[in-house]
């Protein structure tokens, strides 16, 4: 009787994926960042070197995040919620939190510096997951939401807001909340969202640059006009891996939230329908994992969080680097050079992980 192989694990395809877009993300970290990393440190290595080394801490990160029981998350997730407060409200005290292009995004501490707001997505993920088993009151739910929101909204980082008003708002609906008052407290969402968009005039003009990118060529418009250019170098087979021009201080933060313009370039269309296949992949993986959970759990609503906030990231970086929407300053996961995110990615896969080991019975 001839024996049938088992089927790899999707906790395993998961992790093995994970590590290629991070070893695939390195190198493109590497391309778009030499010219930058020489002029500023003298080094062309200095940004993939720490890149690396974010993502052997990332790894760690991920084997913890298999081991630690998700109770323990649900457990600690009110202090989580309030750490998250204090660390945005930090980045405004001087000698603490720091300004970079204009935002005050950064914390320095004991010689190291990162984003809070990353510990935030996570923070409101567990917190909520947590929050709304138990219930799903509106006028709780949108205080609780709306501070960590107001603190993004004054850095200014209107990427992170979307991102963390998603995860809210999706673990509102999943937890069972009613559709009508989804629905109309989603509608007073978007309006509120475009009255702040209109009475800022920074917002303002990244709206009225996406709308018009001809309107101011050699200022406002200059990132998204250079990031169309690196487009139309790529074609449909790219210029070669390492052959980028725009890389060259064209496009500003080449290696951070505009880096997937630098993958087109050099791997062109092709190439680039590929690496977003990958990450199309990745969040099929996700989900997997996610309809293992039993409905409205604490595990369900903490793997689907993860899904939003991983999806959310993919969705609006990629959507801005081909012009689809504004501008908004969220990385890449796996690929924008930040070692921050990348250490909280890794993380939260290793929690995903955990989770499908979990529910070993598969529903996909």
């Amino acid at each position: 009787m001839k024996l049938r192989r088992p089927a790899l694990s999707n906790e395993l395809l998961l992790f093995v994926l994970t590590c290629i877009l991070c070893v695939v993300g390195i190198l493109f970290v590497f391309e778009s960042s030499v010219a930058e990393a020489y002029t500023s440190f003298g080094n062309q290595f200095y940004y993939v070197k720490e890149q690396a080394i974010s993502f052997a801490i990332g790894l760690m990160g991920l084997v913890v995040g298999t081991l630690i029981p998700t109770s323990f998350w649900k457990k600690i997730s009110p202090l989580m919620y309030v750490l998250s407060i204090v660390l945005l409200i930090l980045v405004f005290i001087p000698g603490i939190g720091f300004e970079v292009n204009g935002a005050r995004r950064w914390i320095a501490f004991a010689g190291f510096s990162f984003q809070p707001v990353e510990i935030v997505k996570f923070a409101m993920i567990i917190f909520f997951a947590n929050w709304m088993e138990r219930h799903q009151k509106l006028p709780p739910f949108l205080f609780l939401t709306g501070i960590p929101v107001a603190l993004l909204f004054l850095q200014p980082d209107m990427g992170s807001s979307l991102i963390v008003i998603s995860i809210a708002f999706g673990l509102y609906f999943l937890a069972g909340a009613p559709v009508k008052t989804f629905l109309l407290t989603g509608a007073a969402g978007v309006a509120l969202l475009s009255l702040l968009i209109l009475v800022s005039p920074y917002r303002l003009k990244r709206l009225t640059t996406f709308l018009d990118p001809e309107s101011d060529p050699l200022g406002a418009s200059f990132h998204i006009r250079q990031i169309v250019i690196a487009l139309g170098n790529g074609g449909i087979i790219g210029q070669g891996i390492g052959n980028s021009r725009q890389k060259f201080s064209y496009i500003p933060e080449a290696s951070t939230d505009s880096i997937f313009s630098i993958v087109a370039e050099e791997v062109g269309f092709i190439g680039s329908v590929v690496i977003i296949a990958l990450f199309g992949l990745f969040l099929k993986f996700v989900h997997n994992i996610c309809r293992k959970t039993p409905h409205g759990s604490y595990d369900h609503l903490l793997s689907h969080g993860i899904l939003i906030w991983l999806g959310m990231q993919i969705v609006l970086n990629l959507s801005a680097v081909v012009a689809l929407v504004p501008l908004t300053g969220v990385p890449l996961p796996f690929f924008s050079f930040g070692g921050t995110s990348l250490v909280m990615v890794l993380s939260v896969v290793g929690i995903l992980i955990g989770i499908g080991r979990k529910y070993p019975s598969t529903q996909s």
